[in-house]
């Protein structure tokens, strides 16, 4: 089980660390198969720039919100629970993008007996420009309740 943050040591304005993958046909095609998600838009050129995308075949937008995802969980562990993921899809990405998934805490506070991490988030594009604005709020344990949990019938497990 990892844990990579802890609620006690996330503050507003933290910034994730950057979460990077370059776009292409390989990486389209695998997303396709395990999503069954074979359209032509995504996998033909021509059907692409049928599609009003001069430059053709283009990246789905569900797999820019599958990056998101990867890159929360990255941040958070796996112990968090990433609780809500909202997010619109704003441009197209292109064949060979490099893609950057970037979040800023936004808020943090106990809601409901829960340590909740209130962040914007976005999906970047090597130009910097913004394909993906969106919020998450993530649930994290605290290094206090972790301990507890964790020593219980085993009393080397402390970070």
């Amino acid at each position: 089980m990892a844990i990579n943050v802890f609620f006690d040591d996330v503050n507003v304005g933290d910034v994730l660390p950057a979460w990077s993958r370059k776009t292409d046909f390989m990486n389209w095609n695998r997303y396709a198969a395990v999503n069954d998600e074979f359209v032509y838009i995504h996998m033909d050129d021509e059907a692409g720039r049928a599609a009003l995308n001069e430059k053709g075949a283009f990246g789905m937008g569900n797999l820019r919100y599958a990056y998101i995802l990867n890159a929360l969980r990255d941040w958070a562990g796996d112990e968090a629970e990433i609780r809500e993921v909202g997010c619109q899809f704003r441009a197209i990405n292109q064949k060979n993008d490099i893609l950057t998934v970037t979040g800023t805490v936004k808020e943090k506070k106990v809601e409901d007996g829960e340590n909740r991490v209130y962040l914007d988030v976005n999906v970047v594009n090597q130009s910097g420009s913004a394909t993906c604005p969106g919020h998450a709020v993530v649930v994290l344990p605290t290094r206090v309740d972790w301990r507890a949990r964790s020593t219980v019938g085993n009393t080397q497990r402390t970070p």
